[in-house]
């Protein structure tokens, strides 16, 4: 059970990109909830439950799919990405009034890319937040990239998306 949650109910054993897959979850759910309306405390409040939820299902049940497959940062374990997109999308709500379809739509697959390119990349001190111990080690750096991603999406809404 704790390998089914923290590959987010079997996501993260996908055989092609499990961290785009593990994704997805945070991106879609904050795009259903901009379309359908929701206020910014909604959007803000959702954001807050996947990052808290997706961290404490990394930190705390990890280590079983460590053990199981011997590596220290299991490309099975999504639930850290939950919390990183879900960081990703965080500011968002409070640039995002009287936006068309459309423009969610730009903001979520925006902010999507940017998270999986940071994700990717890690930049300083990304990597170097891998090397904290166990389930720190793996959740770390996917919230290091919702840091940078956020930045990046909130100002491209900014200047380009929302105007």
């Amino acid at each position: 059970m704790k390998r089914f949650l923290t590959s987010c109910f079997g996501l993260g054993w996908l055989p092609v990109a499990p961290g785009s897959w593990g994704s997805l979850p945070s991106a879609i759910i904050f795009g259903l909830a901009c379309y359908f309306g929701g206020s910014t405390a909604i959007l803000i409040s959702l954001m807050i439950v996947l990052i808290i939820a997706g961290s404490f299902v990394c930190v705390k049940f990890s280590y079983v799919a460590v053990a199981a497959t011997g590596n220290k940062d299991p490309n099975e374990v999504v639930a850290d990405e939950i919390a990183g997109q879900a960081l990703t999308f965080l500011a968002m709500p409070l640039l995002m009034t009287d936006v068309s379809g459309g423009q969610i739509v730009s903001i979520v697959a925006l902010g999507y890319f940017l998270f999986r390119l940071f994700d990717t990349v890690k930049p300083w001190p990304s990597y170097r937040l891998e090397e904290l111990p166990a389930g720190w080690g793996i959740l770390a750096d996917d919230l290091m990239a919702g840091v940078y991603a956020g930045i990046a999406l909130f100002v491209s809404a900014k200047i380009w998306v929302l105007k």
